[in-house]
């Protein structure tokens, strides 16, 4: 993993390079974390028992940070499938004037993610091109408006919040090495990047527009994606379908967590 390491750091000393000055590194006051599946750490199990449905994973980039951050008190409102309606609704009431920190990787549910992935899993190739055309398309239009309004809300909710939004990873590696139990074909795998890679700016273009930061994902992943020899995300596995195309343990909680890091405590 030494070589995933030198990437994490050199994309840090990017992203600081290119980040506005932020205030003193976070060590009191209140984190709430939101989100999706991506959030709550599926894909790095076991989960906590206690999330049920949600499968919050003890390594997720929230937990691992809070666990990193003891001093700020932490609520993790994350859930797996969750959609944007589903975080406005049922995770925003834990913000409050006394929240300093909130996380947010919300929108892949939205933007048809599962049903993304099975058609480049299952079905042919015009199947696949399908859906993620249409993906591609809707990120780069209703999901920025969409965005816009959740990261407003947040910003209301939350005054005196630092809102940090992360970003999706490419998932597949675009090569030809096996995946697992199913390995999408070349052609399916440019598509799935060509989703991903809307997903990701039409996120940017919503955080540029509310004025929150965005930390794209998809550097930190290059090279590590599913499907390549030292993966940070998930392959094909019949035994856990729910965590398919997720981070494992290693991807949430170094990956996302080191480049919340980079921006809570050194930015």
């Amino acid at each position: 993993m030494r070589k995933g390491l030198s990437v994490l750091a050199a994309v840090a000393i990017a992203l600081l390079a290119g980040s506005p000055a932020h205030a003193a590194p976070i060590t009191t006051g209140e984190y709430v974390a939101l989100g999706d599946s991506y959030a709550s750490g599926v894909g790095a199990f076991p989960y906590d028992p206690a999330s049920g449905d949600c499968r919050q994973s003890p390594v997720s980039y929230p937990r691992t940070w809070a666990k990193n951050h003891p001093t700020v008190a932490f609520q993790d409102k994350t859930c797996s499938g969750a959609k944007i309606a589903d975080v406005r609704a049922n995770q925003l009431g834990a913000l409050s004037d006394a929240t300093t920190l909130v996380t947010l990787t919300v929108g892949g549910n939205d933007d048809g993610f599962t049903g993304t992935v099975t058609a480049c899993l299952t079905g042919t190739e015009a199947d696949c091109k399908f859906a993620t055309d249409l993906g591609a398309y809707y990120a780069r239009t209703q999901l920025v408006e969409d965005l816009v309004v959740l990261y407003d809300e947040i910003k209301g909710r939350a005054p005196h919040a630092r809102i940090v939004v992360l970003g999706y990873p490419r998932v597949v590696d675009e090569g030809t090495a096996s995946c697992g139990a199913l390995s999408p074909t070349a052609a399916n795998r440019k598509q799935l990047s060509h989703n991903a890679d809307h997903l990701a700016e039409g996120t940017r273009d919503a955080t540029v527009r509310s004025g929150v930061t965005f930390v794209d994902m998809r550097l930190p992943f290059a090279g590590h994606e599913a499907c390549t020899p030292e993966p940070f995300i998930n392959g094909v596995d019949p035994a856990h379908i729910t965590e398919i195309f997720h981070p494992n343990a290693y991807g949430h909680s170094v990956v996302y967590t080191f480049m919340l890091q980079v921006i809570t405590d050194l930015s």
